[in-house]
């Protein structure tokens, strides 16, 4: 979430794909440029600090670099189910460094968005069954970008089994569910934002707040500037992919640093 959020990624990623010998990173850069969209030299950003994939969401191509960026990087992904026409794609199977094949895959949710994208369950369905969980791929990535909770935890029972982690993404608040579910798939309904949580959802309070007292706006959203708290989950997998451990990961900032136990 805007300059601080990409000031934690870029002081802390690098320590901790060293530190936990990180297989594979997947950075959600939603709102990294100016608290919305992401720019092709951002994007490049997280890549210099260590991420293997970036995913975007519902402002995908707010900055219009994007347009041209997403085609050219095969590493950033936007949404299966944003416009048909859309350039890039939203799946794609990957190779770590150690030489296994990880499959990425990133969906829109429906309910409360502000478009009324397609069916994103169906869309993953399809998606995951050109890259089978145990056979293609060694492990399956899902970030679902969606606004409520039930319908993210819907999407973990549709896909347990099928995916080595479901998590979502967009509400900028880490919730506190981390789990594996019956089959062995990870999930958790949101991440959080890498971003100053002294905001409301990484904007400086005083438009936000001027808006819900008065119902009138004076200005436009500014992405607060204090430190930022990197938000994010952290999993395992085992011999067929599924996961084996899940742990949320907070470190800086305003909330309590955690990470990873024991390692």
């Amino acid at each position: 979430m805007g300059r601080a959020g990409r000031k934690a990624i870029a002081a802390h990623l690098p320590k901790l794909r060293a530190a936990w010998n990180l297989d594979f990173v997947v950075v959600n850069g939603e709102n990294a440029t100016g608290g919305m969209g992401l720019s092709g030299s951002h994007a490049q950003g997280f890549f210099e600090a260590g991420a293997d994939v970036v995913t975007l969401g519902d402002h995908a191509f707010d900055q219009r670099d994007m347009l041209v960026a997403i085609e050219k990087e095969p590493r950033i992904l936007r949404p299966l189910n944003f416009a048909r026409v859309a350039p890039g794609v939203g799946a794609r199977l990957f190779e770590t460094r150690g030489g296994k094949k990880v499959f990425v895959a990133q969906a829109l949710g429906q309910v409360f968005m502000k478009r009324p994208f397609d069916d994103p369950f169906s869309a993953l369905d399809t998606a995951l069954k050109a890259a089978p969980l145990g056979q293609v791929a060694d492990a399956v990535i899902v970030d679902f970008h969606a606004e409520v909770t039930s319908e993210k935890m819907a999407m973990g029972h549709w896909l347990d089994g099928r995916a080595s982690l479901v998590v979502g993404t967009h509400t900028h608040v880490p919730t506190a569910d981390a789990r594996i579910s019956a089959k062995g798939t990870a999930c958790l309904s949101d991440a959080g934002m890498c971003g100053d949580y002294n905001s409301v959802i990484g904007m400086e309070p005083l438009e936000p707040l001027r808006r819900f007292l008065t119902g009138m706006s004076k200005g436009r959203f500014t992405p607060a500037t204090g430190e930022a708290t990197l938000c994010g989950v952290y999993i395992e997998t085992g011999g067929r992919g599924l996961a084996t451990r899940i742990e949320p990961v907070r470190i800086g900032g305003l909330l309590a640093q955690q990470g990873p136990s024991a390692l």
